[in-house]
């Protein structure tokens, strides 16, 4: 039998307030019962890895080592709309045939977005 990826894990601030910034981001709801503690988006009948958030009192200083990598066909479209909800643009990079743009969610946490063409 193999290992199914089921879920990536945020630890954050406020659960609640992280998994709205990523389900608009990614237009999938939050599911239901989030709050401040523990939330998620895609656990309950979700279309791939689901994502989770949970609250700690502290997070691990520094450049997050695992990151979500997403892409897009409309991408500068799709850049604009992740700062215009909170998300920080870092850096732009066109490297190994792919241009991509590293953002940083409301809590720091670095995604990248790459233009899917």
């Amino acid at each position: 039998m193999s290992i199914t990826l089921s879920a990536v894990t945020f630890d954050c601030k406020d659960a609640a307030a992280l998994a709205n910034f990523y389900a608009q981001l990614l237009e999938r709801p939050v599911d239901p019962e989030a709050n401040e503690y523990f939330a998620s988006i895609g656990r309950q009948g979700g279309d791939g890895p689901a994502l989770m958030f949970i609250q700690v009192p502290d997070k691990n200083p520094g450049k997050n080592v695992v990151h979500l990598d997403l892409s897009a066909t409309d991408w500068r479209a799709r850049i604009d709309r992740a700062v215009s909800l909170g998300a920080e643009h870092i850096g732009d990079f066109d490297e190994y045939g792919v241009r991509w743009v590293t953002l940083a969610d409301p809590e720091g946490n670095l995604f990248d977005l790459a233009d899917q063409h």
